[in-house]
């Protein structure tokens, strides 16, 4: 009995290929590998498409390996520097003050789905600023509610600017996390116009 395996055309018909030292040729004249348990069994074997990964040319090196890409394409994270205490918080805004810096604080909490979500986007927004402006995130469950009343935090996320030792702006993200970031970037660059 001649052992046959199956291989998709361009025309969406399937036409039996024959058997040729573990080897198949798909429509496109490629060799397509596959293994003995594949015959053994008679699993039908179709090549598969893969969607999502797209290389250019200019991904290779001279090897034909897929080359890593260039530091400077790579997007950045910083990590927002989390705050626990009113302590803390005094510290962080005092220090700031004598290096003439702004502060950004996120206020979230660890409930909230819009904190969650705004997050990985405020520590994309934090490498642009980074070393001049530091951001901060404080879960207001984890810090005494004496401080978030004294910042005037009554919505979350919350995003507040601090400069001088005082609150100077904030915006409340209940919306769109990339209208919020267009926000926050507009409050940052409106305050180091001053």
């Amino acid at each position: 009995m001649e052992k046959l395996a199956w291989v998709k055309t361009t025309h969406n018909s399937r036409i039996p290929s024959p058997y040729c030292s573990n080897r198949l040729i798909d429509s496109h004249r490629k060799p397509i590998s596959i293994n003995e348990t594949h015959l053994k069994f008679g699993i039908d074997f179709q090549p598969i498409k893969v969607q999502g990964l797209a290389l250019q040319s200019s991904s290779y090196d001279e090897g034909g390996s897929i080359a890593q890409p260039a530091a400077e394409s790579l997007q950045l994270l910083t990590n927002l520097e989390p705050i626990s205490s009113e302590s803390q918080f005094d510290r962080v805004v005092a220090e700031a003050q004598q290096l003439e810096e702004s502060v950004v604080v996120l206020w979230m909490a660890s409930w909230c789905r819009k904190c969650i979500y705004l997050k990985p986007k405020l520590e994309k927004l934090a490498a642009e600023y980074y070393p001049s402006i530091r951001f901060y995130a404080i879960d207001v469950n984890n810090v005494p509610h004496k401080l978030v009343v004294r910042a005037g935090v009554t919505r979350m996320p919350t995003i507040q600017l601090w400069r001088d030792g005082k609150k100077q702006s904030e915006v409340i993200g209940g919306h769109k996390a990339y209208l919020v970031v267009n926000e926050i970037r507009e409050m940052i660059e409106n305050e180091n116009s001053l």
